[in-house]
């Protein structure tokens, strides 16, 4: 993709609005701890405590909308007391450029390193770097320092008390995360009906997997239909792929076809059902006759062999889910993911920062350019005879991510956002000239505005902040002449800026795309053998290493599509693997790893007769996937003589269950087949 349509793709994105479903009451109540803080600042301390306060409660409710499981009153403290540390020191040293212009430095690359840790953290740090940079011209002594970084985490505490005492949809992420892996798996069953090898995206299993995980204090609160269902989903999704699939299952069509489909149709009526009751927290009404549907006796005349045995169990495990996403007020007894707590992840996040510090990372050259494009911004700023020197690095640390994308579409929607924003905002402000509480109330209500929307878009979530801005600096006595032409000068500086450090010095995903395609390879050869060595030796082996590698394969894939995605918009020629290859040797692993859980789904008891021949098959899937991964980074073709004779051997021993005998030859055709998409299209 050349530059010019690059960003055109990315301004797109950038200016895109997207529906999602709005919370306004959570939004009210992050909008009225700001106008709590706001006001009692106000009356108390006067316009520049204010302000300082307002910056850690907006903050503190910025970090509350996040996507992460923790607690929310934790999220709020944490960004209210790192802000109010990061106010504090940058104030001691700013009155010496030089010196502030270190601290700066140091800060914003700990900023970017912290997305190592996840997007949360990231945008938490990153947005404590950018309003610092406001917040210190705020004091006028170290005293009067101290008291503003103390009223920044008052705001952070102020928000993390009314999330306690005014709760709002109760575990209403984890609702919804659970709520939407059980509809996607109603969708995944309604579209088996018509495509028998319709593909299914592992995310929302993922996510659920994650909200799932709680601490040992919330594991007693949390309710009982939050724990169950979402292992039942897990063991669904292969049991609903083995009975429409007609390679182990039924014919495309007759009778039997027409029976599959209907157990498909009431699946995904039931899943659906679960679902709204998971989401909503009181049982919803689910269709008569659907569990009659799936336990009718004449589905043991029409279904044999495999089918049948999917058909039973896809009836038991829905009637599970029924039973357990029933609201109750019984605690959870069952085995419990837990979650640490922040000081436990302190070592883990150390060790993924530090496994970050390589040049070739994509984060640490994150850190390396929001640095550079920071202090130089600032220094730009300061020495321009505009005065507010600060918009311009703050407009950047904002704008700017690890990938392309985000940062270009970001940067094009921050300065568009600010425009209109300061436009409105300018237009009250010459208008009616607001006093101080006007210009208070004013803001609270672009807060508002921000938590109600931000999660539509980031230019319309820009629109409200710019607005939300200059009405707080009008309220601590800045007049808006003094304000809006520097801060779109400088805003549109920040941007530029932003834009030339990442042509400057990029880190593409393009060219990475063999190396994620590898690591797919190998945790997908690593699961399929996990599968096939069950087979070998049933009594000694559990379930538990299998679940791992499948879990491991679930990552890899969702990395892979992350960085096609992120190679799509990329202004750089591939480098040894084309769009077309790479779509293509992505479509036949995802088979290679469908076909894994099939024979997934029919693993055989511990009191099964072992099969020999898996334990050759194991090995050499295993063996010839990583082979197959090093020639992929290397550019060669990936050859499978080591499977296919394995798969000869397999043959000749004695395979009775046809999913079993035939998942053999299918896992090689699925690798066959990235071969034949590498071949010939580099």
């Amino acid at each position: 993709m050349s530059w010019l349509r690059a960003l055109k793709a990315t301004a797109r994105s950038g200016l895109t609005v997207e529906r999602r479903r709005l919370e306004p009451l959570v939004a009210l109540r992050a909008a009225a701890g700001l106008a709590l803080v706001v006001g009692a600042s106000l009356a108390l301390f006067g316009a520049g405590v204010a302000v300082s306060s307002a910056f850690g409660a907006f903050q503190a409710a910025i970090a509350t909308f996040q996507r992460s499981w923790r607690p929310r009153p934790t999220l709020a403290l944490a960004s209210g007391a790192s802000l109010a540390v990061s106010t504090f020191l940058g104030y001691l040293t700013g009155t010496h450029l030089a010196l502030f212009t270190a601290l700066l430095a140091l800060w914003t690359f700990l900023s970017g390193l912290a997305w190592a840790t996840g997007p949360a953290t990231g945008v938490i740090a990153s947005s404590n770097v950018a309003i610092m940079l406001v917040t210190v011209t705020l004091p006028t002594s170290v005293a009067d320092a101290a008291a503003h970084a103390g009223m920044i985490a008052v705001g952070g505490l102020v928000q993390a008390a009314l999330i306690v005492l005014l709760p709002v949809r109760r575990w209403g992420a984890q609702r919804d995360a659970l709520a939407d892996a059980l509809a996607a798996e109603a969708d995944y069953a309604r579209r088996l009906r018509d495509d028998p090898y319709a593909p299914f995206d592992p995310v929302p299993l993922m996510t659920a997997r994650s909200a799932a995980a709680v601490t040992p204090r919330q594991a007693r609160r949390r309710p009982g239909e939050l724990h169950g269902a979402r292992g039942l989903a897990e063991r669904i999704r292969p049991v609903l792929a083995s009975l429409a699939d007609p390679a182990v299952g039924v014919p495309r069509e007759g009778p039997q076809r027409d029976r599959v489909r209907e157990l498909l149709a009431a699946a995904g009526t039931v899943l659906d059902t679960a679902a709204r009751t998971i989401r909503q927290g009181h049982a919803a009404p689910l269709p008569p006759g659907v569990l009659t549907a799936l336990r009718t006796p004449d589905t043991g005349d029409v279904l044999t062999g495999p089918a049948r045995r999917a058909a039973t169990r896809l009836a038991a495990l829905l009637e599970d889910v029924v039973e357990t996403a029933t609201p109750t007020d019984r605690a959870d007894a069952g085995e419990l993911r837990t979650r640490p707590s922040l000081w436990e992840l302190l070592p883990g996040a150390l060790h993924a920062v530090r496994r970050e510090l390589r040049p070739a990372s994509p984060v640490f050259r994150h850190a390396v350019r929001v640095t550079a494009v920071t202090t130089g911004g600032y220094a730009i700023g300061t020495a321009l005879p505009l005065g507010h020197g600060y918009w311009a690095p703050m407009a950047a640390v904002m704008a700017m991510r690890p990938d392309f994308t985000q940062t270009y579409s970001r940067c094009v929607a921050r300065f568009c956002g600010t425009l209109l924003g300061v436009a409105l905002a300018t237009g009250v402000v010459q208008t009616a000239h607001p006093g101080r509480w006007t210009s208070a109330a004013l803001a609270v209500v672009c807060a508002f505005g921000m938590y109600l929307l931000m999660r539509t878009g980031y230019a319309v979530a820009q629109v409200c902040v710019s607005a939300y801005v200059v009405f707080l600096l009008g309220m601590g006595g800045t007049e808006w002449t003094q304000t809006v032409p520097e801060r779109v000068v400088l805003t549109l500086l920040g941007g530029v800026l932003a834009m030339v450090a990442y042509a400057l010095y990029p880190a593409w995903e393009t060219p990475r795309l063999r190396t994620r395609l590898a690591d797919w390879l190998v945790a997908d050869g690593r699961y399929a053998a996990g599968v096939v060595a069950h087979y070998a030796d049933p009594a000694a082996r559990g379930t538990g290493a299998v679940r791992e590698t499948l879990l491991a394969t679930r990552d890899a894939r969702v990395a892979w599509q992350e960085a096609v995605e992120r190679a799509a918009h990329e202004p750089v020629r591939h480098r040894g693997l084309s769009r077309a290859a790479a779509a293509d040797a992505g479509d036949a692993l995802a088979q290679f790893g469908r076909v894994a859980m099939l024979m997934e789904a029919h693993l055989p008891p511990r009191d099964a007769t072992p099969l020999p021949a898996a334990a050759d098959l194991a090995d050499a899937l295993r063996h010839a996937t990583e082979r197959a991964a090093k020639d992929l980074r290397e550019r060669r073709v990936p050859r499978w003589d080591e499977v296919r004779d394995a798969v000869a051997r397999w043959d000749a021993a004695t395979v009775p269950d046809p999913v079993v005998r035939n998942g053999a030859h299918l896992l090689l055709e699925a690798l066959e087949g990235v071969s034949e998409a590498l071949s010939g299209r580099d």
